[in-house]
């Protein structure tokens, strides 16, 4: 059950805030993406909370004219978890379940912002994801996934965004338990296990209903974790979906998606299906996943922050590095008889080493 504590970094636990336990690989984090309807402007934000490693860090992106802009900051946590500031990047909850404040001081790299999430629906409860190789826990955490409207501005130098409520919509989550992080496993399980994920996660806004969908499968295409729910906007209560399943066309030379389509059957016996038009990438590296340098944990000092783009005309997509992307997507969602919805999002996409359904034998190999 979820309760106002767990807008919060102060989990002990893969748990809700009700439970309390220990773990060096234990985090707490916040993340953020928003995007104009047509997908003009696009922001992400990141701010992770490590207890055992007694440290926090933070990103904030925006992509404008074709260039993604990175900012980044790690600091000690000096066991302070309820301060949410680092560097010029902090977060604070307004109203639990409901509002939140993002703010990007001014800086030496020319960006800044101030901007605010309300909330759109209800947050949901994704199923806990556990996962483990041989003997090892490799993933014990859970997710709160919740839509929702953005107000406010981000300045990226010599311009200017205004965000308002009904031009800018987006996602934000809260996660929290284990999950490698900081420097790797000094003395890792043996036999190595084989690098391997398939992750997808798709959250969307259509004018009257969110929509939620995820699946990380194994090597062979079967699904360790997997889900869909359809939410109302206001205050209507989230409706699971019974059963939900998704294929993508991937784009030739990569390991991204051209196309994909996703089917949920609710528990009212209501089938939904959406279609989804990738229009652009978002890189995931920007936000420190699995960056070599901002990677979420790594000690940096005492206050450290730094800055870095990308080229998004010129970025070779199909290089390790830029794997793991949110590409902004255009979304029809076809329920029943009823009229056609149009709406926008994201569709997550990790898909690394071997998967059987994709043809992919080795850790990248690529779409032919």
């Amino acid at each position: 059950m979820l309760t106002k504590g767990d807008d919060y970094p102060i989990h002990q636990m893969p748990e809700p805030i009700a439970y309390a336990g220990t773990d060096r690989n234990f985090y707490d984090r916040y993340f953020f993406n928003g995007y104009s309807r047509s997908g003009k402007h696009f922001f992400a934000v990141c701010l992770g909370v490590y207890p055992h490693l007694n440290i926090i860090d933070a990103s904030f992106c925006v992509i404008e004219d074709g260039i993604q802009h990175n900012i980044h900051a790690s600091r000690l946590l000096h066991m302070e978890r309820m301060d949410t500031r680092v560097g010029p990047i902090s977060i604070e909850v307004i109203e639990p379940l409901k509002e939140l404040a993002i703010s990007l001081d001014e800086n030496e790299y020319g960006i800044s912002a101030g901007l605010t999430f309300k909330a759109r629906s209800k947050a949901i409860e994704e199923p806990r994801f556990t996962h483990r190789v041989g003997p090892r826990t490799y993933y014990d955490y859970t997710r709160m996934t919740q839509n929702g409207t953005y107000s406010g501005w981000i300045h990226v130098r010599d311009r200017s965004i205004k965000l308002s409520n009904d031009r800018f919509l987006g996602t934000r989550d809260r996660s929290w338990g284990i999950r490698p992080v900081g420097a790797p496993d000094s003395q890792p399980a043996e036999p190595s296990p084989a690098r391997q994920f398939y992750w997808l996660w798709a959250p969307l806004n259509f004018d009257n209903c969110c929509t939620f969908y995820h699946i990380n499968t194994d090597a062979d295409g079967r699904p360790w974790n997997q889900g869909g729910c359809y939410v109302p906007v206001a205050n209507a209560e989230p409706v699971e979906a019974a059963s939900s399943k998704s294929s993508i066309v991937l784009k030739s030379g990569t390991r991204h998606a051209q196309s994909a389509v996703i089917d949920m059957s609710l528990h009212d016996c209501k089938e939904i299906q959406i279609f989804l038009e990738p229009q652009f990438n978002f890189y995931m590296i920007g936000l420190g996943y699995r960056n070599p340098e901002w990677g979420h944990g790594l000690f940096k000092g005492e206050h450290i922050t730094g800055y870095d783009s990308f080229d998004l005309k010129t970025l070779k997509e199909s290089d390790l590095s830029y794997l793991h992307v949110q590409a902004f997507c255009k979304a029809r969602m076809k329920q029943g008889n009823s009229r056609e919805q149009v709406g926008a999002g994201v569709l997550e996409q990790l898909i690394l080493g071997p998967h059987k359904p994709s043809g992919f034998k080795n850790l990248l190999d690529l779409a032919p």
